[in-house]
């Protein structure tokens, strides 16, 4: 993992170094073992290097043949070893083993279309002299992050925003679009960043800079079969590709020069990977955990069972309310806001994990591809259950407000506001943090563009797939690139930890985007074939356990240990200094969660979140 950097301009006044070294100087913490610069005519290229792969010889920026083509990269090619034998036939030559190396070759050998060949997580850019083009190119799933901004005839470019805001004239000015998405789900999705001057490049997009003049194209799109194109074959034929598939990318994922360890929540994802990874290493297999002393949230039991069973090198700690420390620093490791609760207890485990190894793997994209949340058995009961719900709603309304992990009031009064819309919509609601009556209360009616059309734009794209398919689709392009990816991202970079994901392969990935909806969910149950794939490899109790999510004990510590510190952050004279959200609103909601009339953790953890970042200080 590393962090990347650079500025193109036609006019050499538009270059400033300076400006470049303070980029790459914000991306330290991403890449602490190497840094390395280059001017190249039009370009600037920056780069921040975490040495995984060739630790001597893996020196960015790093050049092709002939010097002509010239690369920087922030993550892993997991398929570099097989592209450098294919390119070496074709008469390249090498001089390192880096995985950085081959991207220059396979440009030069195969232009814009390398970027296709590529199997790892990636955000790569690349300065082709001969041209004078600048390409960017980030992987299919969105796995490793890219902004850009364009001024005039200038493009800067970096892995964080944080980065990119030393570019040259570059405005702090919030997006008003983007504030609205956040309120609307805690993130900001792809292309729209927290700035109006910046953008992210979308997954599995490529952009060129030639002389001022930029090109976009999306050159993979991940996307479910149609109906009547699902996979054939018996249940136990298709799990045991599944456990084929997934054992081969782990094996994949593993290759480094460095130790390689395991993010063990105890739930089935991880603990699969936990059990892949030590059936593939020599040695004992370094596996990380946290734990809550709310019970109800905990799993270090299904955790310590894996470890036990694996003999794994096993760490762990528990999690308890610190918020004056650690919100600000985690708001602080964030180069824009995220409302996502669980960056807390993913912080520490990848502190914790830090001190031990270089890189984890982790379970995120398994929920998505294989049909893991219980909104997904939402959803294919809501046409039948929905109407009752509906007539049930002002009765479920006066429930009390109970604070566990996912309390049955606030299941019931999620499905009841939404069931009875047509399917992305009652999907979306369900996920949905603020109403659009909230958002408009909160930000005093500030005119923004309509949060859920990026989500429409999505779904359209699969209209002849299942529909449960198509809203896995809508989380796998969004909810995971824009919340669960970013927060695994940022919070493992800033202990300089690379996370792996070997759920997002494309191994993986292209057999779950075929399967049919009732090998995913079926009544109550859900990750049905995973669970049959991963049966014989883990403890019963993980594999018939139902999910729990790496989340937190929110809403009881917002009536709890974190309230005074809620009331601080939210305070009415500190929103009115800053001028985006509306204290009486945000003051009503916080009475309103701290009496247990309704359980708003999410929208306020959010509202901290967001508040905090504003205050990180300036980049």
């Amino acid at each position: 993992m590393c962090g990347i950097a650079g500025i193109a301009s036609h006019d050499r006044g538009g270059l400033d170094p300076g400006a470049l070294a303070a980029m790459s100087a914000a991306l330290a913490h991403r890449g602490p073992d190497d840094a390395g610069e280059a001017a190249l005519g039009d370009c600037l290229l920056a780069a921040r290097r975490l040495s995984i792969i060739d630790l001597a010889g893996g020196h960015q920026p790093i050049a092709g043949c002939d010097g002509r083509v010239t690369v920087v990269q922030n993550g892993e090619i997991y398929n570099h070893a097989a592209l450098r034998e294919e390119l070496e036939r074709l008469g390249h030559r090498f001089r390192t083993r880096s995985d950085t190396e081959v991207l220059a070759h396979a440009y030069e050998e195969w232009g814009e279309g390398f970027a296709v060949r590529l199997r790892g997580m990636f955000a790569v850019a690349l300065w082709d002299a001969g041209a004078a083009r600048l390409v960017l190119a980030r992987d299919r799933f969105g796995i490793q992050p890219l902004f850009y901004a364009q001024r005039g005839g200038r493009l800067a470019f970096a892995s964080e925003l944080t980065a990119l805001a030393h570019a040259p004239g570059f405005s702090r000015e919030l997006d008003p679009d983007a504030v609205a998405a956040f309120l609307a789900f805690n993130s900001i999705p792809a292309p729209l960043s927290a700035y109006r001057a910046a953008r992210k490049l979308p997954p599995g997009h490529l952009m060129t800079w030639e002389r001022g003049r930029t090109r976009m194209v999306r050159y993979a799109r991940p996307r479910p079969v149609d109906r009547g194109d699902e996979r054939s074959g018996t249940p136990e034929e298709l799990a045991a590709e599944v456990r084929a598939r997934l054992r081969d990318s782990v094996r994949a994922h593993l290759v480094a020069d460095v130790p390689v360890g395991v993010l063990l929540s105890g739930g089935i994802d991880s603990s699969a990977l936990t059990a892949l990874a030590a059936e593939a290493t020599a040695g004992r297999v370094a596996t990380f955990s946290v734990g809550f002393e709310e019970r109800s949230f905990d799993e270090l039991e299904s955790a310590r069972a894996v470890a036990r069973r694996y003999d794994t090198e096993h760490h762990e700690l528990i999690v308890r309310p610190d918020a004056a420390e650690l919100l600000p620093r985690i708001a602080a490791a964030y180069d824009e806001p995220s409302g996502d609760s669980s960056a807390l207890p993913t912080f520490l485990v990848c502190e914790l994990a830090a001190a031990h190894v270089k890189v984890v793997l982790s379970g995120e994209g398994g929920d998505e591809l294989f049909g893991g949340y219980q909104t997904y058995v939402a959803d294919r009961i809501a046409p039948v259950a929905g109407p009752v719900a509906r007539l049930a709603r002002p009765l479920l309304e006066r429930l009390p407000s109970g604070s566990g992990r996912v309390p049955i009031d606030y299941k019931l009064k999620r499905f009841a506001r939404a069931a009875h819309l047509p399917p992305l919509e009652r999907h979306l609601g369900w996920k949905e943090i603020f109403s659009p009556a909230l958002r408009a209360e909160l930000t005093r009616g500030a005119r923004a563009a309509d949060p859920l059309v990026v989500y429409r734009e999505r779904y359209a794209e699969t209209a002849g797939a299942a529909e449960l398919a198509r809203l896995q689709d809508v989380d796998l392009g969004l909810y995971l690139v824009d919340d669960l990816l970013v927060k695994t991202d940022r919070m493992s970079m800033t202990h300089s930890l690379e996370a792996r994901v070997p759920f997002l392969d494309t191994a993986v990935a292209d057999l779950a985007l075929a399967l049919h909806t009732g090998h995913k969910v079926r009544g109550p149950a859900t990750k049905r074939l995973l669970r049959r794939a991963v049966a014989p490899l883990v403890p019963a109790a993980v594999a018939r356990g139902r999910k729990r999510g790496f989340s937190i004990p929110a809403a009881a510590w917002l009536r709890g240990p974190l309230l005074p510190f809620a009331r601080e952050v939210l305070s009415p004279d500190a929103l009115r200094r800053e001028g985006v959200f509306d204290p009486t609103a945000v003051t009503r909601l916080l009475d309103r969660h701290a009496a247990g009339q309704e359980d708003l953790s999410r929208q306020l953890w959010g509202l901290m979140a967001f508040t905090l970042w504003q205050r990180r200080g300036a980049p």
